[in-house]
């Protein structure tokens, strides 16, 4: 194929764009150039005419590599669905029905690279608990899908003709616009095949809805350049998951006193990405946020709805349910955190914990230590082993570090640290003395060392200042302590160890100027904060 092409004259295409393109990742494209599918132009492009060719003519006909056979596959199985669905619907099948068995034909890498994960009855169904629906009100759906929500608003008293969704799924749409019809007896025009974003935008946010509800994209593979554009259009700032720009997007159309619902991954509550639409939400009277578990087979996220209302209330009282408990939460607690984290599983008794916690003189890890990853080979089936051999050394990975000391190592790596993708100077590792802690973790597990080990990225260490007033050691058992454990939890509740967050945790150094050692029950006596049987703290 390429001696056929080489030849001829092209416009070219970046690798990057090929991708886009072709929705597959900028290593598909390579390995279709090093097979001679693609013809490189010149550094970093290929011919527009050999990648027309691939999408017209190979594709679908000849085995690919891996990922683009994955890729394809998806294609592949929307038209035979395509199909089906025809087929399901002349044959007058209950659509109900079809909507589900249609949910169940998505395969997983679609949904994965769609972010579309369609929400269960019983979650939409409380999620329009205490939300008044008059039949004159509006209501969009921005990720519509099968029409789950609009079909459970129908049923709420909404008027069909009042009912609008968007979604870029042709066949979701069919099968929503069908659902309608067949329980109303009306054929909506409202529900379209259509971007929600560019609807919004292109329409300059015209038109306004009563209610908005949806689960949107989780995630939604789409170019950087694609999330700038939307990014500078919503003013999103550093908010660019498709969730923030939906959100943003849905906000600007809702009209006052309106509601809004949306099921939202966990990471958006506490993640520094998520940051600029958070600080967007406490502009509005949040109503209520709901924690559902673990509710889309195959993904380990939980699914949490945010309720809120477009009317400002500098102050209100949100309710918080976890696990069909209920508590109620002042919208300061959010505004007050690091990163505008909404840490809505803390009470208010934990409240006045942390702010005990807080307020009792101390320093901060910020500025007063230096900071290293652990190192990334690149290529740890290549470079790493299980046993010593010569010229290598040992290294530690996150899962070797515990509270009660560091495993013996189970991985060596060759000395040639020019070798590696990314090394962090060789004089921190070999400081005298440093904190070792693992980086994937939903709790703090740091480990002092003084024999100079060198760790893998699964783990990250820290050097203390010697002007902070508490020696490494210290600080290790302070930072592995019950309490110290139980406010980053309040306040994080994230499974990675950032940097960032153990720069804001309290250091009581003045607890170490009475006491040399650290004895858990003396530093809490200190604070005047009791531990209760339940494994909690009060004041």
């Amino acid at each position: 194929m390429q001696n056929i092409l080489s030849n001829t004259k092209n416009e070219t295409i970046s690798i990057k764009d090929a991708a886009n393109l072709a929705s597959v990742s900028t290593a598909t494209i390579r390995n279709w150039i090093k097979t001679n599918y693609l013809v490189v132009a010149s550094n970093g492009q290929v011919t527009q005419k050999s990648l027309d060719y691939l999408l017209n003519k190979i594709i679908g006909k000849e085995k690919l590599v891996a990922r683009a056979n994955k890729t394809m596959k998806d294609k592949q199985d929307n038209e035979k669905i395509e199909l089906w669905l025809e087929k399901k619907i002349k044959q007058n099948d209950n659509i109900d029905q079809i909507s589900q068995e249609y949910e169940q034909q998505l395969s997983d890498s679609f949904k994965n690279k769609e972010g579309i994960y369609y929400t269960p009855q019983n979650v939409i169904e409380n999620m329009f608990d205490e939300v008044d629906f008059e039949r004159d009100m509006t209501f969009l759906d921005p990720a519509c899908g099968t029409g789950n929500f609009i079909i459970k608003a129908i049923e709420k008293g909404i008027k069909p003709e009042n009912i609008y969704g968007f979604d870029t799924d042709k066949n979701a749409v069919k099968i929503a616009i069908e659902r309608i019809y067949l329980k109303t007896g009306y054929k909506s025009n409202n529900i379209k095949v259509a971007n929600f974003l560019d609807f919004a935008i292109n329409n300059e946010f015209s038109q306004k809805y009563d209610l908005i509800f949806t689960n949107p994209p989780w995630g939604k593979k789409i170019s950087k350049s694609e999330k700038n554009k939307y990014g500078k259009l919503l003013n999103a700032k550093n908010s660019l998951d498709t969730t923030s720009l939906f959100l943003f997007a849905a906000l600007k159309l809702l009209k006052k006193n309106g509601i809004l619902g949306f099921l939202i991954q966990e990471a958006f509550y506490n993640i520094s990405s998520f940051e600029e639409i958070r600080k967007e939400i406490l502009k509005y009277n949040i109503i209520r946020i709901v924690d559902y578990g673990k509710v889309f087979k195959g993904l380990l996220t939980k699914a949490q709805a945010i309720i809120l209302q477009n009317n400002f209330k500098e102050e209100n009282s949100i309710k918080c349910e976890i696990n069909e408990k209920k508590h109620y939460l002042s919208k300061q607690v959010f505004k007050k955190n690091h990163r505008t984290i909404f840490n809505f599983w803390v009470k208010n008794e934990d409240i006045k914990v942390i702010d005990m916690f807080f307020n009792k003189k101390h320093i901060t890890l910020k500025n007063n230590a230096k900071w290293g990853l652990g190192i990334v080979t690149g290529n740890n089936k290549k470079f790493c082993v299980n046993e010593q051999k010569m010229g290598y050394i040992p290294v530690f990975k996150g899962a070797d570090i515990t509270r009660n000391g560091l495993k013996s190592p189970t991985c060596y790596i060759p000395m040639d640290f020019s070798k590696y993708q990314q090394v962090a100077p060789i004089e921190l590792y070999e400081a005298d003395e440093k904190l070792i802690y693992r980086f994937i973790s939903s709790k703090l597990i740091f480990f002092y060392d003084d024999k100079q080990r060198f760790i893998l990225n699964s783990a990250n260490f820290l050097i203390p200042n010697k002007e902070l007033g508490i020696t490494p050691k210290q600080l290790s058992l302070l930072l592995n302590s019950k309490i110290m454990n139980w406010i980053f939890k309040k306040l994080f509740n994230t499974h990675k160890i950032l940097r960032g967050d153990l720069e804001t945790l309290p250091l009581h150094v003045d607890y170490f100027k009475q006491f040399n050692f650290f004895d858990e029950k003396k530093f809490l006596y200190f604070l005047n904060i009791k531990e209760v049987n339940n494994g909690t703290f009060r004041v």
